[in-house]
């Protein structure tokens, strides 16, 4: 708190710079924390009720806390574990074991890969991960695929060789048998990019992998919150927003950005205008999308057009209470093969939850990605169907009674990444020079995935208003761990090869 003083009472000699955030979740809340801790005059602007977007919780009727789905903390998010230290929280629980079922049962058990002796990549993921049926020669089959791991390297040329393929191609050309793809590789592209393969870019899939799983043994190691993410995380970090001086207002929707001279000079809500020497939007892509139908100055801009090129990604997110405790093996569970297109989570938040250790009956949280056909039913539809699943994967909630429940339809609400879409996404800059952008699906070289790109994306926004303005001290990032060294060598002499043949062949093939 110190240093915010510091930092305000030198800056109380000249006028601080207005920096309008639009968007209150891990992106916004980042870029808003930061530059009001450096002195900036900064407004978040949130069109829901509450800061946080979809990842905050809320209260129902009853006084249950329920939120739009569970979300996970790897290992490699190194900066949010930053941030929740130097915000003097201890939201998470401890390091968790994850299993995976399909409707014949158990199918997958992964240990903490952290506590087992560590091997070069993949092999830790390959040896320590427990399959319950899935064949050793099915699980063989991948390792052409490391091929296109390797020559993936994040890079604007990688992800243009790929984005244009789907997963399921890319899978298909390298030779993954077809059961290691039914059983293993699409289920974690249904809970991973929330899609099907045949709908998800293999530039996306390749990256998301190798973040979350294959860079380096502990990467797929999870932490999960003791509560809602918004009552753990967000609402502490706001009123640290409001301390070091920013202003934080929710139900206010942009329907445009005013542009002089080529540059924002503010953002205007209904008949409210919000004055500013930048902007940082901080959206999804159904938010942003909205934004610029609305906005008759960011139409004209061809880049803000092809946003509509984008799509996002339905979700339904239930909350079950039980009648009795029913003994969930692992707190943390993924599934396939219930429904073709939509994969699912759920969470016994008796293990995960504070609110619920103590709860006499189970409490269960669970998630569908890509639940299109599932949004149309009735709640009590819904809800006799996450029971049955459930029932599928654990027989001892057959004789349990759902006593309450919840329902949340997240309509394109995550984002996603189609094969193509990488050329109709946005940077960090814009052609307008002070308004730049943030999100999980902005094009980054950092690397990273899910939150902790919102996250790492919102502190870069931060630090180009600092760049511009040359105020203030930019915000650490800490980058994603190094390739291990003979991933390292491989990506080296790959380009290297890559380079000569593009020098020395004809263009015969597609890129």
């Amino acid at each position: 708190m110190k240093a915010v003083s510091e930092t305000r009472s030198m800056n109380q000699t000249q006028k601080s710079p207005k920096v309008v955030v639009v968007g209150a979740g891990w992106a916004g809340l980042g870029s808003a924390y930061h530059l009001a801790k450096q002195g900036y005059d900064v407004t978040l602007l949130e069109a829901g009720g509450y800061p946080g977007g979809l990842v905050a919780g809320w209260k129902t009727a009853q006084g249950r806390s329920v939120e739009a789905g569970i979300h996970g903390f790897w290992y490699p998010y190194r900066n949010i574990f930053s941030l929740v230290e130097q915000l003097g929280l201890q939201p998470f629980t401890d390091w968790t074991r994850s299993s995976q079922y399909s409707p014949n049962g158990l199918e997958v058990e992964s240990p903490i890969f952290q506590q087992e002796p560590r091997l070069p990549t993949p092999l830790g993921t390959f040896l320590y991960t427990r399959f319950k049926r899935l064949p050793l020669s099915d699980r063989l089959s991948a390792l052409p695929l490391l091929y296109a791991v390797v020559d993936f390297d994040n890079s604007d040329e990688a992800w243009q060789r790929y984005d244009s393929v789907t997963a399921r191609e890319l899978f298909k050309q390298f030779g993954v048998s077809a059961r290691l793809y039914k059983e293993s590789f699409e289920p974690m592209l249904l809970v991973g990019l929330f899609a099907p393969g045949e709908q998800c870019s293999a530039a996306a899939a390749l990256g998301m992998l190798y973040y979350f799983i294959l860079a380096h043994q502990p990467d797929f190691d999870v932490v999960w919150c003791r509560g809602t993410v918004g009552d753990q995380i967000f609402r502490p970090w706001v009123e640290q927003i409001e301390t070091a001086g920013g202003r934080v207002l929710t139900q206010k929707r942009v329907s445009d950005v005013i542009i002089q001279d080529g540059k924002a000079t503010g953002v205007v809500c209904g008949e409210e205008v919000f004055e500013a020497d930048a902007v940082i939007f901080s959206v999804g892509i159904t938010g942003m999308q909205k934004i610029v139908s609305s906005s008759a100055t960011l139409r004209q801009f061809p880049e803000f057009c092809n946003l509509m090129n984008l799509s996002a990604i339905d979700v339904l997110a239930t909350r079950l209470w039980f009648d009795r405790k029913v003994s969930v093996p692992l707190p943390s569970n993924a599934c396939f093969g219930f429904d073709n297109t939509t994969g699912w989570t759920f969470f016994d938040l008796n293990a995960l939850h504070d609110e619920w250790k103590d709860q006499p009956g189970s409490v269960i949280e669970a998630d569908f990605y890509h639940a299109n056909q599932l949004l149309p039913m009735s709640d009590a539809d819904i809800v006799a169907k996450v029971h049955r699943d459930l029932a599928t994967c654990v027989p001892e909630f057959r004789t349990a009674k759902v006593i309450d429940s919840s329902v949340i339809r997240l309509s394109k609400a995550v984002t996603h990444f189609a094969p193509g879409s990488y050329q109709s996404m946005l940077s960090g800059t814009t052609s307008i020079a002070n308004l730049l952008m943030s999100g999980d699906w902005i094009i980054t070289r950092h690397g990273s995935w899910s939150q902790e790109k919102a996250y790492v994306t919102g502190l870069e926004a931060a630090n180009r208003v600092i760049e511009q303005f040359r105020m203030g001290s930019p915000a650490p990032i800490i980058p994603v761990e190094p390739d291990e060294p003979h991933i390292d060598i491989a990506r080296t002499t790959n380009r290297m090869l890559r380079d000569w043949a593009s020098r020395v062949l004809p263009s015969l093939w597609l890129p």
